[in-house]
């Protein structure tokens, strides 16, 4: 082993360069500083891609993978990319291309992915697993980049040429927004609507002079492809105006009876980044740890067809505009979103203004179509002259081939076709080049009517040069053109304060136990009208709904019972009812929730009634269709949810089931064969559960009891409908009558009472009877109104012709 001399040594030394350490640190880190921000952290003004962005899209375009085309595996465009243009990781790279087509994170996809893309909890499938292809917004983005309208430039080892920037035929930094960490500085812009910004677009090429105010009646905020709703938009104005703002962004939820007993909050779209799983986390972790109440299940059931759908269930008692002020201040259903609009101008960073992006990504625009304007105006004056030449040698064809025939090679040819035909050398070679088969005479038609053509199009596109006008209109039009294309109806509202959630802050969570209405409706609805006092219905024309058959005076939390046909009393409980405004109780329950779905019911079994289950009350009165009459002592089974309140007889069912409020409430019967009965309750002796009753009503032969009620003091009225029993039920109109219930005297108790309607031709029964306080209102089985008659008939009169078939009657006087 040789060993080193002295001179070696003294040799070696002299090599050795003295630096400065913070100096050579300052110089490597500013230089890494801008590769990174030039490179690859932030996005080009102009057509708003990243490096890496701006890389896949050029590449794929020069595989050939059009819109029409198969997809490809993910995999190799990666390698294709990562090879060519862009030496850096392909986990990156593949990051990139699946942001470009996940259209919950671009306004305006251009990436058509095939396979498991991802979704706002989860990343997607490895690249070997998933497939892709250009999306037509995508073909915008790199239209007429062979025309040079962009500058090309070396790739990291100059062998390949690569864009510097696409020809963007669509605002993308706007329409899709954009993210990025650089060193020492970072950017985030938010998405907006093409139609919107293409609005702006055009108004600023038309008024350059502009302020932000015009702008902003075009673009009024971003347009976030999840929905979402902004709230407050002095910081989007701050943004717009600086460069640099903030926003609430909130989920778009609505209070919705989510099953037969409970509410629930459904939201409908999440803000922009936020996952459905993260707000299920966030919930999820705030009951355990006790920060949130009144929360009684959540569940994801968002799907393809109905896009997003998460369902927060309240439990019982909880106020549902307090519960999600609470939400909105503790998850992320509501979010800020900052803006930082910065972005390369010229290879500078810099913080922009909307005018600002506007103008760069318009004097892009404009130079762009100019270059593919000078490009095709080079490319049609080129053909022109090759034209004009093939014109001036078809004229002496004849001489042309003698000329040619006569040389002894190509250049004496060249030279003398120049010669003797005042060519150019470009003319002369494309004359050699010419094929037989085009001295036709038909081929010197085509020549004329092309040169024509090519004259027309040099005009018009020296015109685009000249006339700025032109120009400007030009641009306008492709921009329109993308418009009809892609352009989508704005996904986000904006709001110019925080809405309901702000003035629902305050509220008690729990709902309290104030006075309450719980209503029936003939088509089965229950609901609960949170108010003290029995609002006054209207006395003109009513909207479509149905009729409030029973209601009863509760409390919000209290249990309230529901009485049936087949003599039993179900407990169920006011609190689990949906609200309805007093607004809609005119009546109107469409707002309710089947009564069948809140409790179990036997095959044809129907509910009648209702009862508070208060000590206060005077009992229950039941009639049956076989006339029976009973009075069942006020008794509350607090260890049943259910039990029998009449032993009925086989065959017999409860027609009529009512809570006494007074002594001096007269029980009504009205049968099949018209007669009407009624006579004081204090006739009729209380009995225990297990009573069966006693005869309320002395029938005909072959009648039954078709409505049993209770008629209060004050004005009241009888409604009778007669028709035919071989009928179907529900299809004859009938004939109806209204008479005051005064009309009809009292008898006891087991007798058979008085006729209330006398039958015409054809009818042979009563298809429906009522009585109540005035006024009455009635209607159809659909539930829209029926008018009635006046009260103004005789007490055995016969009845006029209904307009439609009557379902139903009741009085128009709530709770009565």
């Amino acid at each position: 082993m040789a060993t080193k001399t002295p001179d070696d040594v003294e040799e070696f030394e002299e090599r050795i360069i003295d630096i400065d350490v913070s100096s050579e640190m300052e110089t490597s880190y500013l230089e890494y500083a801008y590769s990174v921000i030039y490179a690859r952290a932030l996005p080009d003004a102009r057509d708003g891609l990243k490096p890496v962005q701006r890389r896949i899209l050029y590449t794929m375009y020069d595989m050939g993978l059009r819109p029409d085309k198969p997809h490809v595996k993910c995999a190799r465009v990666v390698g294709q990319v990562m090879g060519l243009l862009h030496p850096h990781g392909d986990t990156a790279i593949y990051d990139a291309l699946v942001r470009l087509g996940q259209d919950w994170s671009m306004r305006l996809p251009t990436i058509d992915g095939h396979g498991n893309f991802g979704s706002l909890d989860a990343g997607p499938a490895a690249y070997r697993y998933t497939e892709c292809r250009l999306a037509p917004a995508a073909m915008a983005m790199v239209s007429d980049i062979e025309s040079d309208t962009v500058d090309f430039r070396p790739n990291y080892d100059g062998k390949e040429l690569e864009p510097s920037v696409l020809p963007a035929a669509f605002p993308n930094l706007l329409v899709n927004g954009a993210s990025g960490i650089a060193v020492g500085m970072a950017t985030n812009l938010a998405p907006h609507n093409l139609i919107e910004v293409v609005g702006a677009l055009k108004h600023l090429l038309a008024h350059p002079d502009a302020d932000l105010d015009a702008l902003m009646r075009y673009i009024p905020g971003p347009d976030f492809p999840t929905g979402g709703t902004i709230i407050g938009l002095d910081g989007v104005r701050d943004a717009y105006a600086s460069g640099r703002g903030s926003f609430k962004l909130r989920a778009a939820c609505r209070i919705d009876q989510v099953s037969p007993r409970r509410k629930g909050i459904v939201v409908t779209s999440l803000p922009y980044g936020v996952g459905p799983e993260k707000i299920m986390e966030q919930i999820k972790d705030l009951v355990t740890r006790k920060k949130l109440s009144g929360i009684a299940d959540v569940k994801d059931l968002t799907d393809l067809k109905h896009g997003t759908r998460l369902v927060i269930e309240i439990k019982n008692g909880i106020n549902p505009d307090a519960l999600l002020a609470q939400l909105y201040k503790l998850t992320k259903l509501e979010d800020t979103f900052a803006i930082n609009a910065v972005a390369l101008v010229d290879g500078q960073p810099r913080t922009m203004s909307l005018i600002e992006m506007l103008q760069v990504y318009l004097d892009h625009r404009i130079e762009v179509v100019l270059r593919r304007t000078r490009h095709r105006l080079g490319k049609a004056t080129d053909r022109l002259h090759l034209v004009e030449g093939m014109l001036l040698a078809l004229l002496d064809i004849d001489d042309v081939i003698a000329i040619i025939r006569s040389s002894e090679d190509v250049a004496e040819a060249r030279t003398r076709l120049m010669e003797a035909f005042e060519l150019t050398e470009v003319q002369a070679n494309y004359i050699l080049d010419l094929q037989l088969r085009r001295l036709t005479k038909l081929s010197r038609i085509e020549l004329e009517s092309e040169r024509d053509e090519l004259t027309a199009e040099i005009a018009r596109l020296n015109e685009i040069l000249d006339n700025e006008s032109v120009l400007h209109g030009l641009v306008s039009g492709e921009l329109d053109d993308v418009v009809k294309k892609f352009g989508t109806p704005r996904r986000t509202v904006l709001l110019a304060d925080s809405g309901v959630a702000a003035s629902s802050a305050a509220a008690p969570l729990e709902i309290p136990d104030d006075p309450c209405w719980v209503m029936l409706s003939s088509a089965g609805l229950v609901a609960r009208l949170d108010v003290a006092e029995a609002p006054a219905r209207p006395e003109g024309p009513r909207t479509r709904h149905d009729c409030v058959v029973a209601a009863i005076q509760a409390t919000t939390h209290a249990e309230y019972g529901v009485l049936t046909s087949h003599g039993r009393l179900i407990k169920a409980k006011a609190i689990e009812l949906p609200s309805v405004p007093p607004t809609a109780t005119s009546p109107n329950l469409q707002g309710g929730t089947r009564i069948s779905d809140l409790v179990h019911l036997d095959k044809d079994e129907r509910v009648l009634g209702l009862t508070s289950l208060s000590d206060s009350s005077l009992g229950l009165a039941l009639g049956t269709r076989s006339g029976v009459v009973k009075r069942v002592n006020p008794e509350i089974l607090a260890s049943k949810d259910d039990w029998t309140v009449i032993n009925l007889a086989d065959g017999d069912e409860v027609v009529g089931a009512l809570e006494l409020h007074s002594a001096d409430d007269e029980l009504v019967f009205i049968t099949s064969d018209a007669q009407l009965l009624h006579f004081a309750a204090s006739l009729v002796r209380p009995q225990g559960r297990a009573g069966s009753g006693m005869t309320g009503i002395k029938l005909g032969a072959d009648a039954q009891a078709i409505w049993f009620g209770a008629v209060r003091a004050g004005a009241a009225v009888v409604v009778t409908v007669s028709g035919s029993s071989s009928s179907l039920p529900g299809t004859e109109t009938g004939s109806v009558k209204v008479t005051p219930f005064a009309e009809y005297p009292p008898k006891g108790r087991a007798t058979g009472g008085v006729r209330c309607h006398r039958f015409l031709k054809g009818e042979d029964t009563l298809l429906l009877g009522w009585a109540g306080a005035a006024p009455a209102i009635a209607a159809a089985g659909s539930g829209s109104p029926v008018d009635l008659p006046p009260a103004t008939g005789r007490r055995d009169g016969s009845g006029t012709p209904a307009s439609q078939p009557i379902a139903a009657v009741a009085s128009r006087v709530l709770g009565s």
